[in-house]
Formats: structure tokens, C-alpha cells, sequence
């Protein structure tokens, strides 16, 4: 499943699961965009591993929200390396409250990142993933967009969104052969659950049957499969990587 000469943009690509996207397509022969909104350190590293590893990478500072700058970010990704060819949407933020709490501010803040920014990088990107040599779009959603979760009406709103976006984009894109599909993971080990209280962790933990947090590793290696050309029948689905939690 190696990625040879496809130029693949992923958002939020400075650290999590983003970066272990970008790392694992690198590793795989694709030009990598490492994209960051704020992180650029990290985003640095993410390149400097990518390079030291035999690949190609290059950073792309871009606030997924805002139009203007993912344009820009994509006019550089194309002096550096032409079309794109497989693009992840995987950027996201939390702004967590009871929904009682919840301002407009903190409803919309999410929304603007986590789907408004979905939606910026695919119009970005749309005609460039529709003309490739079966262009791959992969939409990084949560098993919080399934189930809901407690304090969190807002992101899993978001994250539940994503599921009708990446079947209607498989739709529209589907004669040309390309494709769009969403990877639901369940709770991952990164700064985000690092910041969860240990007891909101361990009534999680009671409900995931592998009786365990997911790796960054177990979410990339179906990621790669959705960018590479096997999944090339698979298209418009939402595929759960979560420990067997029900939804």
C-alpha cells in the first residue's frame, strides 16, 4: 500500500493523530504537507522526521478556519509539489461545557474549525482530488460523533456532521473515480485524553471491550489503506477503529 509520488495534505498534522498520519505516509513514499495552524515547532519536527526517514515533506502554516489561509496553503503546496492528490481533514479543536453552559462563542468556534474547516479544504482541494488518478478524500471524525458524549454537545455535533459530508462528497465524486470515507477512532492516546480526568477516563475504559485507550498506530495504518489505491472500491463509508465500543 506505499503512496509513491502522491502528494498528501493532512491538517493538523503537528502533533496526534495527525502527525502519525503524516509520518506514516511519509514512510510510505508520499509528499507530505504538514500542515499547522499554531504548533510550527512541532510541525518542524513532524517534516525533520519525515525528511530523516527518506521522505519529502513540507510545513504549511494554514488556521483551517479561515478560507483566505487555506488558500494560500494551497497555492504552496502546489509550487512545491503540483496537484494534491490525497487530502485528510483531520484538524479539530474541543471547547467542552455542560450544554446548559455552552455559549454561542463556543458553539461556533468549534463549528468553524472542525466543519467549517472540513468544508474550506475540500472546496480548496475538490477539483484537484476529483482530476487525480483516484483521489482520496479521508475525513477523521470521533466515535463521539456516534455515541454523543457528556459536555460535549458541540464537538460531537461536528464529528457527527462529518458522516453525511463524506457520503454526499463520495457521491460527487464517484464517476471520476476518486473517493471519500471517514475513520471514526474512538479514544486515542494523545494530549487530548491526557487531559481528561482520570476518573472520566476509567468509566471510558469500563466501556471499550479491548479494555484499552487506542494507540496513535492503530488509527494511521487504516488511514494509509483509505489514501492508497486497494481501497479503491471502498467509498462513502464511516469506518469505526474504537476497541469494539458500540454505537
Amino acid at each position: 500500500m506505499t503512496l509513491d509520488n502522491r502528494t498528501c495534505l493532512v491538517t493538523g498534522a503537528s502533533k496526534g493523530i495527525g502527525r502519525g498520519i503524516a509520518e506514516e505516509f511519509g514512510r510510505n513514499g508520499a509528499n507530505v504537507v504538514v500542515n499547522y495552524r499554531s504548533s510550527e515547532d512541532a510541525a518542524y519536527e513532524v517534516r525533520d522526521h519525515i525528511d530523516g526517514a527518506g521522505g519529502e515533506a513540507v510545513v504549511a502554516q494554514a488556521d483551517v478556519a479561515n478560507l483566505g489561509e487555506v488558500q494560500e496553503m494551497y497555492q504552496s503546496v502546489h509550487d512545491a509539489f503540483g496537484g494534491i492528490d490525497v487530502l485528510v481533514n483531520n484538524a479539530g479543536i474541543t471547547v467542552d461545557k455542560k450544554f446548559e453552559s455552552m455559549t454561542r462563542e463556543d458553539w461556533d468556534r468549534v463549528m468553524d474549525v472542525n466543519l467549517g474547516g472540513v468544508f474550506n479544504c475540500t472546496k480548496t482541494c475538490f477539483e484537484d482530488i476529483r482530476n487525480a488518478t483516484e483521489g482520496r478524500l479521508v475525513n477523521i471524525s470521533s466515535v463521539v460523533g456516534q455515541q454523543g458524549n457528556y459536555g460535549q454537545a458541540n464537538y460531537a455535533t461536528t464529528k457527527s456532521g462529518m458522516f453525511g459530508f463524506t457520503r454526499t462528497i463520495a457521491l460527487e465524486l464517484a464517476q471520476e473515480g476518486s473517493t471519500a470515507n471517514c475513520v471514526a477512532p474512538g479514544f486515542v492516546m494523545t494530549d487530548m485524553l491526557a487531559d481528561v480526568p482520570d476518573r472520566v477516563k476509567e468509566g471510558i475504559l469500563e466501556r471499550i471491550p479491548l479494555d484499552r485507550f487506542a494507540e496513535v498506530e492503530d488509527i494511521v495504518g487504516m488511514v494509509r489503506f483509505l489514501a492508497s489505491e486497494e481501497s479503491s472500491y471502498m467509498t462513502g463509508q464511516v469506518l469505526g477503529v474504537n476497541g469494539g465500543m458500540e454505537w
